[in-house]
């Protein structure tokens, strides 16, 4: 059965799913959807046009779907959209789409966002992700799935990081992280790759073994730049489907920078 608690206010034209349980003192606007077994604890506060997907669970003092924080924000309608089965855990703060950014931000399945992490307008955040504590994340910036900020971590407005990849505690990414790379650093710097998630997965030893041929021919290499060895590589592995994504991570976008590894001066 669905419940709401008496202290808590919902809005006309809420939709609220079978089986939610709304918890005392929270908020939810005429414009949010609730899914089915969606839990607010108490003191959260649902705004804007944001749906949150079945069975995902939002702890207290969370802030989701309010004003995005973008002084070039009128009022607009746009759109916040929270996929099912994920932790929201105390003081997160999601924002919704900006018109200049699409209208969307968007936040896949499965995730865990941990304590005062911060998602801004506009990101697309995969399946799987986990912020830790206080994590944020600026607008715009693309997260795939299976990704993994430290604590403290913060990551520029626009970047990309790609599935598997991780990210120390208190980095700062400036850059795009290639999948499966491990980035640590006042300043991210690229510091390997992130095997012991590769192993946890059950990735073939094989294909882990192309996968760190594939980081020192892109990354040790002298000849050329990243996206023309990137290139090289491709034709000579397509059929290994970890390098495969990498270089294809690469070659997406032209006139992108990525994180590399540097010396520690």
């Amino acid at each position: 059965m669905t419940q709401i608690h008496q202290t808590a206010i919902v809005e006309d034209g809420a939709v609220i799913g079978e089986g939610t349980r709304i918890g005392p003192y929270s908020i939810v606007g005429p414009n949010v959807s609730l899914g089915e077994g969606v839990i607010l604890e108490a003191h959260v506060a649902v705004a804007g046009h944001t749906s949150v997907g079945p069975g995902t669970h939002i702890f207290p003092f969370a802030s989701i779907g309010h004003k995005p924080q973008d002084l070039k924000f009128a009022g607009e309608v746009t759109r916040l959209e929270i996929g099912s089965n994920n932790q929201i855990r105390e003081h997160v703060t999601m924002s919704p789409g900006t018109e200049g950014g699409g209208g969307l931000t968007k936040v896949g399945d499965n995730c865990l966002f941990m304590m005062g992490s911060h998602i801004g307008h506009d990101c697309q955040v995969g399946n799987h992700a986990i912020l830790a504590n206080n994590a944020t994340l600026a607008g715009h910036v693309e997260l795939d799935d299976f990704v993994i900020l430290g604590g403290l971590s913060a990551v520029r407005q626009w970047s990309r990081i790609g599935t598997g990849a991780i990210v120390g505690g208190m980095t700062g990414v400036e850059f795009d992280v290639i999948p499966y790379g491990s980035v640590i650093g006042d300043r991210a710097r690229l510091a390997g790759l992130n095997l012991i998630g590769l192993k946890r997965k059950g990735i073939p030893r094989e294909q882990i073994h192309a996968l760190r041929a594939a980081y020192r021919a892109l990354f040790e290499g002298e000849d050329g730049t990243l996206r023309s060895r990137a290139e090289a590589l491709a034709l000579e592995t397509g059929d290994q489907p970890l390098v495969k994504t990498v270089t294809d991570f690469i070659l997406e976008k032209e006139d992108r920078r990525f994180c590399t590894p540097r010396n520690e001066d």
